[in-house]
């Protein structure tokens, strides 16, 4: 059931069923869906909306990867936004802190980050492995701890500058150059960042042994014990690794952008990226492009208000695609499912006749 019409179906009709759906909801309203969809694509070409997108994705697939890899194993990693946060604000009051030469100083804020991610999911792994409290609940409450704990950082290591309390500034040693194309923006230079982890993800999932051990602990965890696996072990180290690439995912606007780290940090990051992973079926590729299309209904709907519909569409279409693509995937595996079993069915008709000749010949 690993075929490609598995794995290009559901998302197919998930959007497709979230689109008429929203077509509906903005005829109701009185709105032109044609007009809407025309508009939002339109709006990509304006200003710097396409390297926005962009740059946005590139945070998406970082917090889409850090769940996909939980949910190799059936981990349900929901405290991705605390990581992300509190990685990023960790690693601004660092590269704020110390003074290196350029390229050293900004890989010393990459491996905070990565740390800081990892060492606040490590908790929540560490809690599963020996006390057997469940991700979902200890994830969450980290989440709500971390909200406390970056103000009380902010607080004690930033400073004032106007109405706003962030940390002190980055030095030009710390930041990531960027890419720029002169009017339509700079692209970050950590979105490249994004790229690599997307194609280590690729190897270790499907080259190495550990990928084979952590998709054979999420299918089966019994058999994956009984074939030696560690269960204990794959746990603690997949946990680390999605919290590690969880604390990846802010710095791309803190090293290319905002070049600090405030209060007003962007928020929803980890959700979302649980939602694009459902939507890419963990796969690497599938991940891209659902980073993508969820960064473009996030930046082209600035621009619904101009034309008299309401942004918040795009949110009920977010919502949409989620809950449909759940239901395809389900519909598409009972079909697939039925369909291997009926070319089994013939299979064995077809062999028991010539077994029957074969013994009157005999």
């Amino acid at each position: 059931m690993n075929t490609w019409r598995a794995r290009l179906l559901p998302p197919a009709l998930a959007i497709v069923f979230s689109a008429v759906l929203c077509s509906a909801v903005l005829l109701i309203s009185g709105a032109d869906p044609i007009a809407t969809l025309l508009e939002m694509v339109a709006q990509v070409g304006r200003g710097t909306t396409a390297v926005d997108i962009i740059n946005t994705a590139g945070a998406y697939y970082l917090v889409a990867i850090a769940a996909a890899i939980g949910f190799q194993m059936n981990l349900l990693n929901i405290g991705i936004e605390g990581q992300c946060r509190l990685a990023a604000c960790v690693a601004a009051i660092v590269a704020g802190a110390v003074s290196l030469p350029f390229g050293l100083h900004a890989a010393l804020v990459v491996v905070v980050g990565a740390v800081t991610g990892a060492a606040w999911c490590g908790i929540a792994a560490l809690l599963k492995v020996y006390r057997g409290v469940s991700e979902v609940i200890s994830t969450i409450m980290l989440n709500t701890l971390s909200i406390g704990l970056i103000a009380f950082l902010v607080r004690v290591f930033g400073e004032m500058r106007g109405n706003s309390q962030g940390t002190a500034i980055i030095p030009d040693s710390g930041l990531v150059p960027g890419i720029p194309l002169g009017g339509a923006g700079t692209v970050f230079g950590l979105v490249l960042l994004a790229v690599l982890v997307g194609v280590g993800y690729a190897l270790l999932v499907d080259r190495t042994r550990y990928g084979f051990e952590l998709r054979a602990s999420g299918l089966s965890p019994t058999a994956a014990r009984a074939g030696g696996v560690n269960s204990k072990r794959m746990i603690l180290t997949a946990m680390l690794l999605s919290g590690a690439i969880a604390g990846l995912a802010g710095l791309p606007e803190i090293l290319g952008r905002d070049h600090t780290f405030t209060v007003n940090f962007p928020t929803g990051y980890g959700f979302a990226g649980l939602a694009i992973a459902l939507l890419g079926r963990n796969h690497p590729l599938g991940v891209a492009f659902g980073a993508l299309l969820w960064s473009f209904l996030d930046k082209s709907s600035l621009t619904l208000d101009n034309i008299g519909v309401p942004k918040e569409i795009v949110t009920i279409l977010q919502g949409t695609i989620v809950l449909a693509v759940v239901v395809a995937y389900e519909l598409v595996r009972r079909r697939e499912l039925a369909a291997e079993q009926r070319r089994v069915g013939k299979a064995v008709d077809t062999a028991e006749p010539v077994a029957a000749s074969g013994g009157e010949r005999a």
